[in-house]
C-alpha cells in the first residue's frame, strides 16, 4: 500500500459468514463512520467461491462464525491472503493463535489470572468422575479447545459425572476438551467483557445468562448490559492484551471476579461481536482505530 490520505479512496473487506452475508446488525454501524473517514467497507463472506481479495487494500474479520466448525479450511483461507499479501487484521499470527483456547496456558504462564483449567488429550483413559475428582470440583463446565458461542459447552458435577461420561467420552474422542470449574459468579454477577480498539479502551459490557441457563450469549438468551469497569478490571485485561503475539487492531477480553480477583475466561481476538450498540461513540472508536492503521502503513 501506497502512502493513505482521508481525501484517497480505501477498499476493504469485512469479512463474515455466510449466515450473515451482509454482516451483523451490530457489525453493520461500522459502515457509515468508515465512509466519513474515505474508507470503502464491504460484507464479503469468507468462504464465498471467485472473490478477488486481494482487489481490497485490507480485509479485517468480522462475523466469521462457523471458523471452529471448519478451523483447518479457515486457517488454509487466512494462509492464501498471507501468501498473496493480501493485509489481514487481525494479523495471521494472532489469528491462528487465538482460534484455540489453549492460548490460556501462555497467559496463565505469563502471570494471568485465568480461570483454572484441566486440558484433556484425545483419547486421554481417564473418565470424567475421576477428572472431577482430581481436580476437586463440585461442578464444572466442559468445552471443546476450539468453540465458539457455547458450541457444545456443558455443565456436569460430581454427582452426574457417570450418566455424562458417554457425552464426554465422545467429545474427547473427536477433539481436545477442557474442564473448568463452574462459576456460580457467572449467574449472580455476570461475564464482563472488555473491548480494546487500537489498543486503546473503548468500553464494557455485563452478560448475564437467562433463567435457568449458565451461557451468556445473546443467542442462548442472554442479556448485556453496558458498564464502566473499575481500574482493576482495566489492568487485568491489559496484562492478558500483552500476551497476544503481535500487532493487533481489535481485541475483547472477556472475564468473571472470583474471590476479588478478576479471572480471564476468554481473549478473543478472531472474530467477537463487538457490543456497538451498546456503547455510543463505539463504532466510531473502531473506525478510528482503522483510520490510524491504515495512516501508519500497518493495514
Amino acid at each position: 500500500m501506497q502512502g493513505y490520505t482521508k481525501a484517497g479512496a480505501m477498499r476493504i473487506a469485512l469479512a463474515t459468514y455466510s449466515l450473515a452475508p451482509e454482516l451483523t446488525e451490530d457489525d453493520r454501524q461500522l459502515l457509515e463512520p468508515l465512509a466519513r473517514r474515505g474508507i470503502h467497507a464491504e460484507p464479503v463472506v469468507w468462504d464465498a467461491p471467485g472473490v478477488d481479495w486481494t482487489a481490497y487494500d485490507a480485509v479485517i474479520i468480522r462475523s466469521c462464525w462457523d471458523y471452529y466448525l471448519r478451523r483447518d479450511e479457515f486457517l488454509g483461507w487466512v494462509e492464501k491472503l498471507e501468501a498473496t499479501g493480501t493485509p489481514l487484521w487481525n494479523p495471521p499470527a494472532v489469528v491462528r493463535w487465538n482460534s484455540d483456547k489453549s492460548y490460556l496456558r501462555e497467559l496463565e504462564a505469563a502471570g494471568v489470572a485465568v480461570v483454572p483449567t484441566r486440558w484433556v488429550a484425545p483419547g486421554e483413559p481417564a473418565p470424567l468422575a475421576e477428572l472431577l475428582e482430581e481436580t476437586g470440583w463440585d461442578e464444572a463446565v466442559v468445552k471443546p479447545v476450539v468453540s465458539a458461542a457455547a458450541h457444545e459447552t456443558w455443565r456436569t458435577s460430581r454427582a452426574r459425572a457417570a450418566d455424562d461420561e458417554p457425552r464426554f467420552r465422545a467429545l474427547a474422542s473427536r477433539q481436545r476438551v477442557m474442564i473448568q470449574p463452574f462459576l456460580p459468579e457467572i449467574v449472580t454477577a455476570g461475564e464482563c467483557s472488555l473491548f480494546f480498539f487500537g489498543g486503546e479502551f473503548s468500553h464494557a459490557v455485563v452478560k448475564r445468562p437467562r433463567e435457568g441457563d449458565f451461557r451468556v450469549q445473546i443467542e442462548h438468551g442472554g442479556s448485556a448490559v453496558a458498564v464502566e469497569p473499575d481500574d482493576a478490571l482495566l489492568a487485568a485485561a491489559r496484562a492478558a492484551l500483552r500476551c497476544i503475539p503481535g500487532d493487533w487492531l481489535y481485541a475483547r477480553v472477556d472475564g468473571c471476579t472470583v474471590d476479588g480477583t478478576f479471572r480471564i475466561m476468554e481473549l478473543e481476538a478472531l472474530e467477537p461481536a463487538l457490543f456497538l450498540a451498546w456503547a455510543p461513540g463505539a463504532a466510531d472508536r473502531f473506525a478510528q482505530a482503522v483510520e490510524a492503521t491504515l495512516a501508519a502503513g500497518k493495514l
